[in-house]
This record gives structure tokens, C-alpha cells and sequence, in this order.
């Protein structure tokens, strides 16, 4: 059976079913409603759409779902703020939301924020003293929570030298702020400085602002070294300014100080809410490239790991077509000598290959792949088998750079049995899909359709490409293509209805989505023993909020599957949405890891769960042990974004005292 991960986990799953990520193919089928590699991967839990605050980002993700939902195309789809650039300086700084500013403002009214606030009326316009309010009404500044704006004093108000000395700071600011807007940032940058040294030191508030305006306009030369020191000086003085942070953290990704940019940015991320588009989106690309930074060295020097037997057994099970797989032919054993109750059978033939398959039907999977390789030193009658064999096995340890020489050399084997070569297309197709190159990834399915067109593995798995790939009515098709040929293989019927949903749930079509459920109530009732069909359809009614029977149908796959890890992290997660069960989801998600202590995507629930309660160091030891785990390199850098994003709130919390939002 194939309970596995939904689609934002998906393309590191390309094929395997029961585990959630996964080699050369198999049940690994899309979650509704998104496309493959168009979302962020550091945010788990949102496949299912489980109501979960996950750390650094996922907030993000859910408000800008829920938000297109709700606005049905109204004006800014995302509902976010669309801050263009930050680049421009301001009037004065003030901390974030509810950092104890008078006014309980936000950040600054800044030229690069929409200027009208309702209940204020009145004209803006930039003048000589910064942002000034044309005829406003009576306390409109404070009524629409601006900071920095200027009013006119009195003539007879009595100016302390404290003050004296703050308004002609203010005064060289604005000067520099008139040279910003010309683009002369050299003399901008000399009044900013002149503000800073007349500025009085108690005002903290006022001066950060003048060390942040400095950093814009070094911001404008591209003279990053320059900008994070002055921004430093400005968080130092206010630390929740979000302006200072997030100019820090685009410096520091300009100096390629990736750890320290990710910290800046986790803490504007917190600081705003997770409502701010462009924050979001560096927060992301800084964690995707330390994650492929971190797994890159680590998966070089990884230790293989053989998976456990369910997950090699339901990986065999998404073939039909597979000649290694299948059982041993009379003649190639001998039979069981009687006298030695529970001895192994002995092969007849001194083969390598065929000891590797009665390992195989043994589930003595450790000496496979070195009995395939005597096989293969030997050039044995099986060298083909053999090195297909061999292929699979080192692709279920994750070691792809191993496999592909084998795979290649059984693909231009002319001569070899073409369902050999066929599969071998297959297997190297899913893992170029898994090292995210799709192009190369089709051409060897097409290639293995155009030498083997009878043969219904083709369609099977490239019909999961297409889903990956977001072309829903070809992967039907491929899927119409394999039940033709394998009427009764019901993994291909369920994977099919589940591509009909998603296509009618993705287009909000609901007479669709009602076919499409009927549909999944015939699989089931054509196949009861199909444990694929009931996980599909439970992924099926959870989107449609039917909870109990989702459950109830995830409860059947465990009757059919009790050894599946997977299903129960998924009905753990059930638990979450559906009654807001955290000990019982935990339970089950427990459960799973002690029925398979490999089952990474257990781990990495667990740690994206224990990220949302703050438990920020035992979700570290989850991604770490998720990490140790992972089949490939791609999974590798997901999981290290997902560790790295903890590890920085963990800083975040021990600088600034800032924690997200937690269950």
C-alpha cells in the first residue's frame, strides 16, 4: 500500500508508496491543489491542511491560501503586503507590533506603505521635514498610527537643549533624506552622519533611525559591510526595529552570511506576523540554498541505510512488469531439505543473481546487492538481472550515484530482455525526477514506452511524473493506459481517481469532485484489499471535511497494512485538524515510529509538530534523525531547511526574546 506523503513532500517521494519519500517509483501520489515545486517545502503539516502555527513560515503559507480562497479575486490575491522594496529612508523608526510603542503602531508610515488609513483624512505629500500631513483633522497622526510625522510648533513653545540639539538632528536628517531622493547618496549619507553626532545618546529611538537611513543609502552604493554595521547600531539601539533587520539580513545574504541572514529574517518573519511577502520569500530562498548546502556535503558522505522491509515490499508492489521482482521460477531452486526444518533454500545454480532473489523472497535484503555484484564480476549467464538488481537496491539506500552506472549499462544492452530495459528507464526516470530534472525524467519514460509499449509499468509511473508536473490530464491518460493492460492492478485505478479529484478540487468543480469520490467509492468496493485506494480516498475527504471517514478509511488501510508507519502519521495528522487532538495525534505518530524506526516522514512530523508547541530543541533531534534518514539528496536539503529553521528561531528567541505563535 502506498499511504504517502501529499504533494508538498512529494517531489522527494517521486515514486515509492508506504513511505513518503521514496526511489524509482511507486505510489507516491500528489495532494490536491498544488503544483509540484511551487510552494515552499519548509511547511509539512499544510499538505493536509491541518490548522497548525508552524515556525518560520507555514503562517505564510496557510494566510495566503485561505486569503485567495477568501477573495475570490478580489484586487491582491495573496492578500499580503506587497512592500515593494524597502529602500527608501524615513521620518523616524518605531518598534513592531505591540513592542510597547505609545501608539501601538506597527513599523514606521514609510513612502514604500500605502498612505491612507481610515479615519484619518487629509493629504500626504514628502516634504523638506520628511512625511508632512496637509490640513490634517485633530489628532489624525495618532488616530492612523503614523510615526514621524511633523507638525508646526507653536512659536512660544520653550525647546530644552536636549531638544535643540535633537532638532537639528532631525533637521540634517531630513537634509539627507531631500539628497536620498535625488540619488545623491555620498552627501545623503554625510548629513545622516551629521545627524548621528548631533543627536542626543538617551534617544535611542531617533538615532537608530539616523544609523538605519545611513545603511539605505550604503544599501545604494552596494556597500553591504557598511550596511549591516550601521544596521547592527540600529537594532542594538531599538531591537525590534523591522527595517534595520531586514536591510541586515539582505546584506548579509549579499556577503553570503547565510546563517546570519536566516536569523534576521526568521526574526522580521515573527515580528510581522508572517504577513509580509517579501520577507517570506527570502526567508525561503535562504533556507533552500543552506539546505542543498548542508545535504550536499552530508549526502556525500552519508551512510547507506538499508529501508525497512514494508517499504521495500510495497516499492515492489508498484510494479507488475518487474522481472527481479518477481517470484523465483521452478528449476531455479531446489527443493527444501526436510531434515533441516527452517534452513534457507539451496540454489541449484553457483549464481550470484539467484542468490540475491532467494535473499530477496528471504527478506534478507543486506546480501543482495553483494551476491548481485559476484554475479556481475563473473559475467554470469544473469549479468543483466544482476546489475538491475543492484541498481534497485542501491537507489533503496539512497545511493543514486551508484545506481545509474548500472541502470545506464542495462539500458544499451541491446540485447537483453527489453521489460529488463524498460524498468531500468523507469527507475533512472523517477530519480532524475528526484534530482529535479524533469526533462531528462520524461525523455526516459518516453524512451521506455517506445521499446515496451505493451508493458503497463510505463504508464503507471509515468502517470505519477505527470502529477508531479502538474499535467493532471495526461497523467489520467497514462493511467487509462496501464488498466487497459492490467485491468486488476487496483493501485493504478485508485492513483487514477485520486488524478480526477485533484484536477476537479484544483478547478473547484464540484460536480467533478462528487464523480471523483464516487469513484474512489468503486475502487474500493472493487478492490477491498487495495490499503491504496482507502489512504487516497481518506486524503479525498479530509480536503472535503468529512473527518470520520477519513478515519475510518485510514482505520481500514491499518487492518490491511498494521505494518505501515506511514498511515498512521497521516491518521495522527487527522487527529490535529479534525478534533485538535495533539495527544492522540502524537500517540499515533509515536506509534508509527515504533512499528519502523526508519520511517523519516514519522520524524519529521514529529519535529514540524514539536516546532509548532516550542519544543524548538526536541524538533531539532527529530529533523536531525529524519536527516540520518533520508533517501536522497533532494529529501536531505527539505529536511536541513526544516532543522535550520528551527535552529534559528532558536536564536531569535535567545536574542530578542521573539517566539512564533505555538499551539
Amino acid at each position: 500500500m502506498a499511504a504517502s506523503k501529499p504533494i508538498e513532500a512529494a517531489m522527494a517521494a517521486a515514486a515509492a508508496p508506504g513511505s513518503g519519500n521514496g526511489v524509482g517509483g511507486g505510489g507516491g501520489t500528489a495532494g490536491p491543489g498544488s503544483g509540484a515545486g511551487t510552494l515552499p517545502r519548509w511547511h509539512v503539516a499544510l499538505a493536509i491542511g491541518a490548522p497548525l502555527l508552524l515556525g518560520a513560515g507555514a503562517m505564510y503559507l496557510w494566510s495566503r491560501r485561505r486569503r485567495r480562497r477568501e477573495a475570490g479575486g478580489r484586487g491582491d490575491a495573496s492578500g499580503l503586503k506587497r512592500n515593494s522594496e524597502r529602500k527608501t529612508p524615513e521620518g523616524r523608526a518605531s518598534p513592531a507590533l505591540g513592542s510597547g510603542h505609545p501608539d501601538g503602531s506597527g513599523d514606521s508610515l514609510e513612502m514604500w506603505v500605502s498612505l491612507y488609513s481610515p479615519g484619518c483624512p487629509g493629504t500626504y505629500s514628502v516634504g523638506q521635514a520628511g512625511l508632512e500631513l496637509r490640513n490634517p483633522p485633530a489628532s489624525a497622526s495618532q488616530s492612523a498610527g503614523i510615526t514621524g510625522v511633523h507638525h508646526h510648533r507653536p512659536a512660544q513653545l520653550i525647546v530644552s537643549k536636549s531638544e535643540s540639539s535633537l532638532d537639528r538632528a532631525q533637521a540634517a536628517k531630513n537634509k539627507g533624506n531631500k539628497y536620498f531622493k535625488a540619488g545623491k547618496y555620498e552627501q545623503a549619507i554625510q548629513c545622516y552622519t551629521e545627524a548621528i553626532s548631533l543627536c542626543p545618546t538617551e534617544k535611542n529611538v531617533d538615532l537608530s533611525t539616523f544609523y538605519q537611513n545611513r545603511a539605505a543609502a550604503f544599501e545604494q552604493l552596494q556597500k553591504w559591510k557598511e550596511v549591516a554595521q550601521d544596521c547592527t547600531k540600529a537594532v542594538d539601539l531599538n531591537p525590534k526595529y523591522v527595517k534595520a533587520l531586514f536591510r541586515r539580513a539582505k546584506a548579509h545574504e549579499k556577503l553570503d552570511n547565510k546563517k546570519e541572514c536566516l536569523e534576521d529574517v526568521t526574526a522580521v518573519c515573527i515580528l510581522e506576523g508572517f504577513q509580509n511577502e517579501q520577507s517570506m520569500l527570502l526567508a525561503d530562498k535562504v533556507l533552500k540554498l543552506l539546505g542543498k548546502e548542508n545535504a550536499k556535503e552530508k549526502y556525500k558522505n552519508r551512510e547507506p541505510l538499508m529501508p525497512s522491509p514494508q517499504f521495500i515490499k510495497s516499492y515492489f508492489s508498484s510494479f507488475t512488469d518487474d522481472i527481479i521482482s518477481q517470484p523465483m521460477l521452478k528449476g531455479e531452486k531446489s527443493d527444501e531439505d526436510k531434515d533441516k526444518e527452517g534452513e534457507a533454500l539451496e540454489v541449484k545454480e553457483n549464481s550470484g543473481y539467484l542468490k540475491a532473489k532467494q535473499y530477496m523472497e528471504e527478506e534478507n535484503y543486506d546480501k543482495i546487492i553483494s551476491e548481485c555484484s559476484k554475479e556481475i564480476d563473473a559475467q554470469g549467464k544473469y549479468m543483466a538481472e544482476a546489475l538491475l538488481l543492484r541498481a534497485t537496491f542501491y537507489l533503496l539506500i539512497g545511493s543514486a550515484n551508484a545506481a545509474k552506472p548500472d541502470l545506464d549499462k542495462v539500458i544499451s544492452l541491446k540485447e537483453a530482455n527489453v521489460k529488463l530495459r524498460a524498468n531500468a528507464l523507469i527507475k533512472r526516470g523517477t530519480m532524475c525526477m528526484q534530482q529535479q530534472q524533469p526533462m531528462l525524467s520524461t525523455q526516459d519514460f518516453n524512451m521506455a514506452a517506445e521499446i515496451d509499449p505493451m508493458n503497463s509499468d510505463v504508464y503507471h509511473h509515468r502517470g505519477q511524473l505527470k502529477i508531479l508536473l502538474d499535467l493532471v490530464e495526461e497523467a489520467v491518460a497514462d493511467f487509462d493506459a496501464c488498466i487497459r493492460l492490467r485491468p486488476k492492478f487496483a493501485l493504478a485505478q485508485a492513483q487514477k481517481c485520486f488524478a480526477l479529484y485533484r484536477q476537479a478540487y484544483t478547478a473547484n468543480n464540484s460536480s467533478q469532485v462528487q464523480a471523483a469520490m464516487k469513484g474512489f467509492e468503486e475502487v474500493i468496493k472493487k478492490f477491498p484489499k487495495c490499503a491504496e485506494g482507502y489512504a487516497l480516498y481518506a486524503q479525498a475527504l479530509t480536503d472535503q471535511q468529512q473527518f470520520g471517514k477519513a478515519d475510518e478509511m485510514y482505520d481500514k488501510c491499518i487492518d490491511l497494512e498494521p505494518d505501515n508507519a506511514t498511515t498512521y502519521v497521516h491518521k495522527g495528522l487527522l487527529q490535529l485538524q479534525w478534533k485538535q487532538d495533539l495527544d492522540k495525534g502524537l500517540e499515533l505518530i509515536s506509534k508509527a515510529i515504533e512499528i519502523d524506526n526508519k520511517c523519516d516522514f514519522a520524524y519529521e512530523t514529529m519535529g514540524t509538530i514539536e516546532v509548532q508547541r516550542g519544543n524548538l530543541e526536541k524538533a531539532i533531534d527529530m529533523f536531525n534523525k529524519a536527516i540520518n534518514l533520508a533517501k536522497s539528496e533532494m529529501e536531505m536539503a527539505h529536511l536541513y531547511s526544516l532543522c535550520d529553521a528551527a535552529h534559528a528561531q532558536t536564536e531569535v528567541a535567545k536574542k530578542y526574546g521573539l517566539k512564533p505563535p505555538t499551539l
